[in-house]
């Protein structure tokens, strides 16, 4: 399967923000609000926003922050030398074919590229239980129940360096 990610950039702008009018993406996290022009017009030190591709065709998003310096302090009071990342499927068409596999191998090797990154975190809603039993295959584990967005519960996994399954 030749999945890739790259940069996103501001021509991805379009099919952003058709993706975040899709269901299936609504339903991961329905308070969210991407605004797209502003996120892709100024790099941060913290964040990278990435497009997946297969075989050229985007197909997805993924975000990677450092959530001990992300400026709107989302993750709350959180240790250092962590990534958080965020992840989605654009169209339901492409759900069920492994490529969320794929990007989510690629975003953890992304970050335990990194030497100083020791665990990885991520915060599915509660509801969300295909994600989890998702994210638990590929080795996170429980960690706590947390609201983050107003009436909304999470949980929150994380998968330690030492304990990623990949090579």
């Amino acid at each position: 399967m030749n999945i890739n990610l790259r940069n996103a950039i501001l021509e991805d702008i379009p099919i952003l923000q058709h993706w975040d009018k899709q269901q299936h993406v609504i339903d991961c996290d329905p308070e969210d609000d991407w605004d797209w022009s502003e996120m892709l017009v100024e790099e941060k030190e913290w964040q990278k926003m990435l497009v997946a591709e297969l075989n050229g065709r985007a197909i997805g998003f993924v975000q990677i922050i450092d959530p001990y310096l992300e400026e709107t302090n989302y993750w709350g009071e959180i240790e250092q030398n962590l990534r958080a990342i965020d992840i989605w499927i654009g169209e339901a068409t492409d759900l069920g074919k492994g490529y969320g596999t794929v990007m989510m191998n690629l975003a953890i090797e992304k970050c335990f590229s990194n030497e100083k990154v020791k665990a990885i975190v991520i915060d599915p809603l509660e509801t969300n239980v295909l994600a989890i039993k998702f994210y638990k295959k590929l080795g996170f584990k429980f960690v706590a129940k947390r609201e983050f967005t107003k009436g909304y519960m999470s949980e929150v996994l994380r998968l330690e360096r030492k304990e990623c399954r990949q090579k």
